[in-house]
């Protein structure tokens, strides 16, 4: 297959599968593990949007540093930090001085490693392949996931946070290894215009940003009261929806690739809208949660390529992919940090959070709106060549 020619985004890969088994042992059981300590409900989501306002404060910093070092550098240290938020999470027991660093250590780790990973990513990878790519990428990581969340629970069951989170912490580190021998990606000094040509990316954002915050990150919520607050049910949950969404995102980065994204993008986010619906409507039924969760993957592995094809080609046609991610992983934060206090506040006042989970819908509809005008404006190469024969060849000369 042509799009695993490109031996530098095979390493960035292999470097995101190794994350994805640390992200699925560890960070997929943060909302739970907290629960678990006896945080309540608004506060482990006020903790959330504490990281969350972190990272958008010290992203800026991340700039200057790239400029003199690359883009590889920063993913790797980036990866290094993460290590070490796991290392701290190990030892929270509710609210604290080891939550307070958590939430410190989190937010650098993430404000080096997101903005930097996908301005690499955009980078190294091929406009025409992206789908491809992103696909493989999400099938691997999703492969991973069936087994990660297994041992995450099984740790954390068994031998207790510290050793389950010190033993994620180094499989955290050992993913910054495939990036040791891959190329670097220097920074332009001075890019202008990079900024304002993160436009579309940032609107895109935006509502992908509210999107996790509530299709994602609140849903880990409510799944793991719904679950009856069991580690054990957790993980096999989470195991399960990985397993459903293995191969979808392989095959679904093809079709964008092949010159249909306004299709993948209606398709990806009407799925989504009926997960939202599912899973509002699975409070304290466990088995109704099972599905929402399963159909969440089938949902991640159609919208991730569907998205981030644009937004990475949309990158590595800026000036500058980090400074136009820099801004990106603002709006981000914007949209997942407002989606996750607006969850806090309706928790707080004993509103059930299926309604958040509802209030993606609008979001939904207007991602649709964005991509549709962005794959309509930016046709495909299979598009393009589908296209070639339709316009008259010029005369034969004399």
């Amino acid at each position: 297959m042509a799009f695993f020619g490109n031996d530098a985004v095979n390493r960035v890969n292999l470097h995101y599968g190794v994350q994805a088994l640390a992200a699925g042992a560890g960070g997929v059981f943060f909302f739970a593990y907290l629960l678990h300590a006896g945080i309540s409900v608004p506060a482990t989501l006020v903790t959330f949007v504490a990281i969350i306002a972190g990272r958008f404060a010290l992203r800026p910093a991340l700039l200057p540093l790239a400029k003199r070092w690359g883009l590889r550098p920063m993913v790797i240290a980036g990866a290094l930090l993460m290590a070490a938020q796991y290392a701290v999470l190990g030892q929270v027991r509710g609210l604290g001085p080891w939550l307070a660093a958590y939430v410190v250590v989190a937010a650098l780790g993430d404000t080096f490693y997101w903005p930097s990973y996908h301005a690499y990513f955009a980078a190294l990878g091929d406009t025409e392949h992206r789908g491809h790519q992103i696909g493989a990428r999400e099938a691997l990581a999703a492969v991973v996931g069936i087994v990660a969340p297994l041992l995450g629970a099984w740790g954390l069951v068994t031998v207790g946070p510290t050793w389950t989170y010190w033993a994620v912490a180094a499989v955290q580190a050992l993913s910054a290894a495939p990036l040791l021998f891959a190329p670097d990606v220097p920074v332009l000094a001075s890019a202008p215009g990079a900024f304002r040509a993160s436009g579309p990316g940032m609107a895109l954002f935006v509502i992908e940003g509210w999107l996790g915050g509530s299709v994602y990150f609140v849903w880990q919520v409510v799944l793991f009261v719904s679950l009856g607050r069991d580690f054990a049910a957790y993980g096999g949950a989470v195991a399960l929806a990985a397993l459903v969404g293995a191969i979808i995102g392989l095959l679904f980065g093809r079709h964008i690739d092949r010159g249909h994204g306004r299709r993948a993008a209606v398709i990806a986010y009407a799925v989504t809208a009926g997960v939202v619906l599912v899973r509002a409507a699975s409070l304290q039924t466990p088995w109704l949660a099972i599905l929402g969760n399963a159909l969440g993957a089938f949902s991640v592995a159609l919208t991730a390529p569907a998205m981030m094809t644009a937004v990475y080609n949309l990158a590595k046609a800026s000036p500058c992919p980090l400074r136009f991610h820099i801004a990106t992983e603002g709006a981000w934060d914007i949209g997942c940090g407002s989606a996750a206090l607006a969850a806090a506040a309706l928790a707080l006042a004993g509103v059930s959070l299926a309604v958040a989970l509802l209030l993606a819908l609008p979001a939904i509809a207007v991602c649709i709106w964005l991509l549709w005008r962005y794959y309509g404006a930016n046709p495909s190469a299979a598009e393009i060549e589908l296209a070639l024969p339709l316009i008259p060849e010029p005369p034969a000369p004399p």
